[in-house]
């Protein structure tokens, strides 16, 4: 399936829009990486941990728009983005969404 962030794909035409899709996911951090945190806020630098989490997080709900489009038809998504919120001060939400095409 092809996932692009842009409006249409080159070379190629959209002669199907099936609506708007997405995958979500939310995922807690685990102890050790909100202990990480606060360290590192104190010291500086990457929190491997919530970049691993929203790394890992990011792949499945891209992952889980994709079973969304393929169960409506499509075989490309258009206008793709993600969005990410934090959840209850302890975890990350994520988003993809799109608009499902056949091309």
């Amino acid at each position: 399936m092809i996932i692009v962030t842009t409006n249409d794909i080159p070379g190629a035409r959209i002669t199907q829009v099936f609506g708007q899709v997405f995958g979500l996911t939310v995922r807690s951090r685990n102890i050790g990486s909100s202990f990480g945190s606060i360290v590192k806020s104190v010291r500086g630098g990457e929190l491997k941990g919530v970049t691993q989490l929203l790394h890992d997080a990011r792949e499945e709900a891209l992952q889980r728009l994709q079973v969304e489009a393929e169960a409506v038809g499509a075989n490309a998504v258009v206008a793709f983005r993600f969005e990410t919120n934090e959840y209850a001060d302890s975890g990350v939400e994520v988003c993809a969404y799109g608009t499902a095409v056949t091309i």
